[in-house]
């Protein structure tokens, strides 16, 4: 049955997502609100599908912890489920994304109309003020910034190092960091075919605020990111042993 059931998701989700991304290609000629919105149903669209075919569902911790105003939102990163959330449960996020991934068609094209936040890694110095120039725009738009401190999935129980990027927004935008926990990496795998049923937990941390030095900022965002990952694993029953 979970073999079925992870075919069935898959089928549908590339299908339809190929769909949707072709009949939303009008929205390319009118302003980058429509490209948000279609992007915001994509999202809820495949949430839905992974509740009523996988049988996986979320659940949403610490909303009290996200204020209004603009933040600095730095995320865990277990899994594909990751990209695809933010731009479901936040109105208009800014996710900081590799370069790369522009090109991908109509991916790409969509991240770009819809104002994400590209970063060419490769680029040394510069990587850091294009980076800065797009967070400085997306924040006048009063949206969030997204990133992935790891820059690349982890798969659960492990961690990769985290990039100095998200030290670079924290220290020169001067918005309060939200640290993010999850245990997607159970229920949706990086480069594994299997959908598990059962419930994703995404948890907004306390806020690490404006002024903390660079290097403590790090140590002190790896500290309550992983070890509040670790416990939404041990509360799904994984163990890093096992």
């Amino acid at each position: 049955m979970l073999v079925f059931r992870s075919a069935l998701f898959n089928l549908v989700f590339y299908i339809s997502s190929a769909i949707i991304c072709i009949a939303a290609t009008p929205l390319f000629f009118l302003p980058r609100k429509g490209i948000v919105l279609a992007m915001r149903a994509w999202s809820h669209w495949t949430m839905w599908l992974l509740r009523v075919i996988a049988g996986t569902r979320y659940e949403l911790r610490g909303l009290e912890h996200l204020p209004d105003t603009p933040v600095l939102i730095a995320s865990k990163h277990q899994s594909m489920w990751d990209t695809i959330i933010y731009t479901a449960i936040l109105k208009d996020p800014a996710i900081v994304l590799k370069k790369e991934l522009l090109y991908i068609p109509y991916y790409g094209w969509y991240s770009l109309k819809a104002g994400m936040v590209p970063v060419d890694r490769a680029s040394g110095a510069s990587a850091l003020r294009n980076l800065l120039r797009h967070a400085r725009r997306a924040l006048g738009q009063n949206r969030h910034l997204v990133i992935f401190p790891e820059g690349t999935r982890a798969a659960p129980g492990s961690a990769n190092p985290y990039k100095p990027g998200v030290a670079g927004l924290y220290t020169q935008l001067g918005i309060p960091c939200v640290p993010v926990a999850l245990n997607s990496g159970l229920y949706w795998p990086r480069r594994k075919f299997l959908r598990r049923p059962g419930t994703i937990i995404l948890e907004f941390l306390p806020p690490i605020e404006p002024g903390t030095p660079r290097k403590e900022f790090m140590r002190e965002l790896e500290a309550r990111i992983e070890p509040a990952t670790d416990r939404l694993l041990a509360e799904a029953g994984f163990r890093k042993d096992a």
